[in-house]
């Protein structure tokens, strides 16, 4: 599903513009909102910059095992994550993060722009997809679509259904589970 930026758009060498991304949305008729504002890398410079914007907040780890198979975890974003404990609870043993040209190479997205809208240029389905139980019925979930210089809200059912879509039915993994352990 991954075509050129549109012109306009910026940065070309993105496989997927935002554009493309929201016409998918509408394709699968998948209602959303998107707001631009100055570009984010962190938790941090997202709170400070979204103001009343409700719902779900998230953040997204690109991770990789050491066999090399790479995950995509979407949590809420004040979570806690015990690589560790996530590894043993995924069975996938020790994660570290992904480099920066994987995650281009796979997901086509910069760092700081990870997302999980980024599974529709994973054609190949080498990424795993697993999101947070506390993310669903927290409505609307917020995310970048595929750049951190805007935020794209939708309904958390209607995320699953466009991973789902893209060949990326998500984990669904009690997160809170997972801290106590």
């Amino acid at each position: 599903m991954a075509e050129n930026k549109d012109e306009g758009d910026g940065e070309p060498e993105l496989p997927t513009s935002p554009g493309a991304l929201l016409r998918r949305l509408e394709e699968l008729g998948i209602q959303s909102k998107s707001v631009m504002h100055p570009p984010v890398f962190t938790v941090e410079e997202a709170k400070a910059l979204r103001g009343s914007l409700s719902g779900a907040h998230i953040k997204n780890l690109f991770l990789r095992n050491k066999k090399g198979a790479m995950w995509l975890v979407t949590c809420l974003e004040d979570r806690t994550v015990d690589l560790k404990a996530l590894g043993k609870a995924l069975e996938a043993g020790r994660f570290s993060f992904g480099s920066a040209e994987r995650l281009m190479t796979y997901l086509g997205v910069r760092p700081g722009s990870v997302t999980p809208f980024a599974v529709i240029n994973d054609t190949g389905n080498a990424v795993r997809m697993v999101l947070d139980k506390g993310i669903l019925g927290n409505d609307p979930v917020n995310a970048h679509p595929l750049v951190n210089d805007m935020t794209t809200s939708l309904e958390s059912a209607d995320l699953i259904r466009f991973l789902e879509a893209e060949g990326h039915p998500p984990l669904i993994l009690d997160m809170d589970a997972l801290e106590q352990d």
